[in-house]
């Protein structure tokens, strides 16, 4: 019985590889469209788009136009080839804006770059052009059934940029001052990721990065520069408390402010 059906797998295969063939040297262009539909809905998506991409140049300005167009980008999209699947979307909203797949054309765009982008430490492009091309589809279509999936794709991508920043921000503090003073170069990146992103999930470990960098510097500065640092110290301290005054940092933030009150005060 086993050997029955794998010979009649094998046959199936092969019959679908001969019209395959058949298909990738005919002429007849609606021939080739309609099976490049049927390897789709067989999720034979390599089938669909290689045909594809033959018929669309030649169904351009025709009836099929756009669904023709708009099925490339989606068999790309469901053979996880995200980046060109994006180009043939954005290809179809710029060419069809008010057309009857915009809206799905628009979402998938960015949505393929939300799937595509990288660990943190990697080079975020994908993820920024996810968040623009996200944001676009909420500005064109906010009464979509996908804005909650859009939104929070974004939310996500956002939290990303603001965690490569952390760790760009932490590996300042950790050079401390070699070769210069990274301590502000820490501060300068937490503070600039909190003020892009003022509702990141990573603003409290951000907030006493800086409290932690602004102590470091002057702990470590010379002594001319020691008070005035301290004071900038305790000004830190009291912001990030009256942020998080149940933050698991607080007992590390209170050692820090007793330390630099203790310079700048005396008690």
């Amino acid at each position: 019985m086993k050997r029955h059906v794998i010979i009649l797998l094998l046959a199936c295969v092969l019959v679908s590889c001969g019209e395959y063939n058949k298909v990738l040297k005919s002429q007849d262009y609606n021939y080739k469209y309609e099976y490049a539909k049927r390897a789709f809905e067989e999720k034979r998506y390599t089938q669909a788009y290689t045909i594809l991409q033959d018929v669309v140049p030649v169904f351009r300005g025709t009836d099929k136009a756009e669904e023709s167009l708009y099925l490339l980008g989606l068999s790309y999209y469901e053979n996880k080839d995200y980046m060109t699947a994006s180009s043939y979307f954005r290809n179809y909203y710029q060419h069809y804006p008010k057309g009857e797949y915009a809206e799905m054309a628009r979402f998938y765009s960015g949505y393929g770059y939300y799937l595509d982008s990288p660990e943190s430490q990697l080079d975020q492009t994908p993820t920024v052009k996810a968040i623009e091309e996200l944001q676009a589809f909420l500005d064109f279509f906010p009464k979509s059934d996908k804005v909650s999936i859009a939104q929070s794709a974004i939310f996500e991508l956002q939290d990303k940029l603001v965690l490569k920043e952390l760790e760009n921000a932490q590996l300042y503090y950790n050079l401390g001052n070699y070769m210069g003073n990274n301590y502000e170069s820490a501060v300068i990146t937490a503070k600039n990721a909190i003020k892009e992103y003022p509702y990141s999930k990573y603003k409290e470990q951000l907030e006493m990065l800086v409290l932690k960098a602004r102590y470091k510097e002057a702990s470590e500065s010379i002594d001319e520069k020691k008070g005035e640092r301290f004071r900038t110290v305790i000004d830190e301290y009291y912001s990030f408390i009256n942020d998080y005054p149940n933050s698991k940092d607080r007992r590390e933030a209170d050692n820090i402010f007793k330390v630099a009150n203790k310079y700048v005060n005396g008690n």
